[in-house]
């Protein structure tokens, strides 16, 4: 079994407090819209613009000339230059060109980046200049440093920001990415439901076992925590990385361009960019209204918030998996919850606090601001980090979503870190050689619930040479996962005898997609006793060729010691092991290896002893020793 290496400490602990004392800010970098927040007097509040308004809309503009834009601004000249103007890049971060096109329902944007790219590219500023999501975020982040900066009196020494608790390690890798473009030291990511619970939990002193529903713009996440003395334990975690707000505005924004007669824009940017942003505001205003008008040129249209309600109910009913194998994960059911959080704006909506409380059997909690809330979190997490705040006992404990380890021979994988294991975390397995005189490890680490390496994400792959050429299963190494407080997978391999090391930090070039993550969790439910049988059968060939291997190379090389009909008895318990080995029937290959233990048992022992002898002829006992 793995053995555990890090004993869960202070959340960040890995960042020395005398670093970042001073002002440090929480950020919630959200889909739709970001905030900044700071913990002053010994509590968290949002910092506002010099008009008062703490939100900032998630939107850059590039002009021709140069110039960037960012906010209000931005979005109202999101009409006039769709392709200019980047919104909701949240849902491209750390994604590949292929997964971009998969994301581009009734986006405006122009892909500078070509199928297969590893990095999505946007071509803005009149064709004249291509960035990435990694630098569109850096320009809503280096916005909300300078409106830190400008509240709190002077520079920043680190901020926390949020990310979705299911965004993989590139999603999360290239948010620390934007942060430090940003000119920001960031002292870790946060999952946004955990940001939320921590809000809560210290403000009201809450105790006990609750779910954190978070739906914003873009992204959706359910999250299972226990809050007890202090300390915040995600005890499951689940979602949808391109699940959110922003769905519900096309739904409604598809109605009205079909009505128009001009289904998915006909390829007029303006117009699409023009009908959703009109789509957003009509939502909105169906929050505390039953009914409103879409005005959108000579095109007038009057739009019930049934209409609504009905447009949006198959993309909220996504939601519901999610929350129920988290349930099933945490070993609840919705009558252990002691309360649920909801968190995004996307939870204003009136029908999606009617699903929570039909999902949960219970009205949610509310009463903090949903579009503030973990941004509030981010910011007392920020201020535990520092070391200045007055709660220094408080623990924080998330999770991975998914289980990391590595493909073993025959396809089998070895679970190193299951998931729902805690993070900060880490563990070692040993393994040995397969072949005589193999000389490296072919190390391909793996993400998912299934039993073949096949059926699983493939993370990275990294080699340890220089191993020394020894008999099958003398050489031994040494391989550790570590998962740092941020999510982020680092993986060494270490031979014991030379030293001889390997390593590699998991940067995928791009992450899952939402139908992936969701696949890979139902799959590893429905197939789980055939992925067993096919695991065990699998382990049974390994074995097979290996034990068939060792034993016709000592044939061959100390045959003089068989006695009798020895050799017939041996080679024919060879042939039925290697008749069989290619079966479906795990069990006869047992057998069968078991029948050929027996019958080489005797020889093996005349092998052990001529070795022994060898080594033992003219030496001391205590040389003898020590060579042993």
């Amino acid at each position: 079994m793995p053995e555990a290496l890090l004993q869960i400490g202070e959340p960040g602990q890995s960042v020395a407090k005398s670093a970042c004392q001073g002002r440090v800010v929480g950020i919630d970098l959200g889909t739709t819209n970001s905030l900044v927040a700071a913990v002053e007097g010994g509590r968290p509040h949002c910092l506002a613009d010099p008009a008062g308004r703490t939100l900032l809309p998630s939107v850059v503009h590039y002009a021709d000339d140069g110039s960037i834009i960012v906010g209000r601004e931005a979005q109202r000249l999101a009409a006039r230059f769709p392709k200019d103007t980047i919104s909701s890049v949240k849902r491209f971060m750390g994604r590949g060109a292929d997964d971009a096109e998969a994301r581009r329902t009734m986006t405006p944007f122009e892909l500078a980046s070509q199928p297969g790219d590893p990095v999505v590219r946007f071509r803005v500023a009149g064709g004249q200049r291509e960035v990435t999501p990694i630098e569109v975020s850096a320009e809503i982040l280096r916005v909300l440093g300078e409106r830190a900066r400008q509240a709190l009196g002077g520079q920043l020494e680190g901020a926390v920001i949020t990310v979705p608790a299911y965004f993989d390690d590139a999603q999360r890798q290239a948010t620390k990415d934007a942060g430090r473009l940003a000119g920001l030291e960031v002292l870790r990511l946060l999952n946004e439901p955990t940001a939320a619970a921590l809000a809560y939990g210290l403000d009201k002193q809450s105790q006990g076992t609750f779910a954190v529903f978070d739906l914003g713009g873009g992204t959706f996440d359910i999250s299972i925590l226990k809050l007890e003395d202090g300390v915040f334990e995600v005890k499951s975690t689940g979602g949808d990385s391109a699940l959110g707000g922003d769905d519900f505005d096309r739904a409604l924004a598809g109605i009205l361009l079909g009505e128009m007669g001009r289904p998915d824009g006909g390829g007029d940017r303006v117009l699409v960019r023009t009908v959703i942003d009109a789509a957003r505001a009509a939502k909105e205003r169906l929050t505390p209204e039953e009914a409103t008008e879409v005005v959108i040129d000579r095109f007038r249209r009057k739009v019930t918030r049934a209409e609504l309600e009905a447009a949006i109910r198959p993309i909220l009913e996504r939601t519901s998996g999610p929350c129920r194998r988290a349930l099933k994960d945490a070993g609840l059911t919705p009558a252990d919850l002691d309360g649920v959080i909801l968190v995004g704006g996307a939870t204003r909506t009136p029908l999606v606090r009617q699903h929570v409380r039909a999902l949960f059997g219970r009205e949610p909690l509310g009463d903090i601001d949903p579009d503030e809330v973990v941004a509030l979190g981010a910011a007392v997490q920020a201020d535990l980090l520092a070391g200045s705040g007055p709660r220094d006992d408080v623990l924080l404990l998330d999770v991975i979503p998914l289980s990391l380890g590595l493909e073993m021979m025959g396809g089998v994988v070895e679970k190193v870190i299951p998931r729902n294991t805690t993070i900060p975390c880490g563990a070692k397995q040993v393994f040995t050689t397969f072949a005589d005189k193999q000389t490296g490890f072919d190390l391909h680490v793996v993400q998912g619930e299934r039993e073949l390496a096949s059926q699983c994400r493939s993370l990275a792959r990294f080699f340890l040479k220089g191993l020394p050429p020894a008999p099958a299963g003398v050489v031994r190494a040494e391989v550790t996962f570590l998962v740092d407080a941020d999510g982020i997978l680092r993986v060494t391999a270490r031979e014991q005898s030379t030293g001889q090391e390997a390593s590699v930090e998991v940067k995928p070039s791009y992450g899952l997609s939402e139908d992936e993550i969701e696949r890979m969790l139902r799959e590893s439910y429905e197939h789980a006793d055939e992925d067993v049988r096919v695991r065990l059968l699998t382990e049974q060939r390994v074995e097979a060729e290996r034990i068939l291997a060792a034993t016709r190379a000592a044939l061959a090389a100390d045959g003089q010691l068989l006695a009798g009909d020895e050799r017939a008895r041996i080679e024919q318990a060879i042939a039925l092991l290697d008749r069989l080995k290619a079966g479906l029937d795990g069990g006869a290959i047992r057998q069968a290896i078991e029948a050929l233990d027996q019958a080489s048992q005797e020889f093996a022992a005349r092998r052990m002893n001529q070795v022994l002898q060898r080594e033992m002829t003219g030496k001391r006992i205590d040389e003898v020793e020590k060579k042993l």
